[in-house]
């Protein structure tokens, strides 16, 4: 990915925000889902890239101080997957496909960590899958 650090801050961030609506998307955010999207940043996210954030972190890590935030503000989860759908139209260029197949593999990791997928995140998660193929 070649992007400006700033606008590849917001990927992250953004990426926060859908990975918290998947959670969220039945209402709760249970600590499976939490320890699930943790996980996925470290093996997935960290290793994509090396920008940084402005306090010299990995930026990928804005992923999870992002999901964390949303977590203590607790909407809706259609709220936050439309602020992704928001970013996505905004900045096509982020989503290859490489790209797309990691967000679906953490988006499907979350979603099945605890008790396997309900009908909420079955929804999000076609939509999801829609916007990604």
């Amino acid at each position: 990915m070649v992007h400006n650090p700033k606008i590849r801050n917001a990927f992250y961030q953004n990426l926060g925000k859908l990975f918290y609506a998947i959670a969220m998307a039945d209402k709760q955010v249970n600590s499976h889902e939490v320890q699930k999207l943790k996980e996925d940043v470290r093996k997935y996210w960290v290793p994509l890239d090396n920008t940084e954030d402005a306090y010299g972190t990995d930026a990928a890590f804005q992923i999870e101080i992002v999901f964390d935030w949303l977590h203590l503000e607790e909407k809706e989860s259609e709220y936050y997957y439309k602020e992704f759908l928001d970013f996505y139209k905004e900045h096509p260029t982020f989503f290859t496909l490489d790209i797309n197949k990691i967000i679906w593999k953490t988006a499907d990791d979350i979603a099945s960590s605890f008790s396997g997928k309900n009908k909420s995140e079955l929804i999000l998660l076609a939509k999801l899958k829609q916007l990604l193929t």
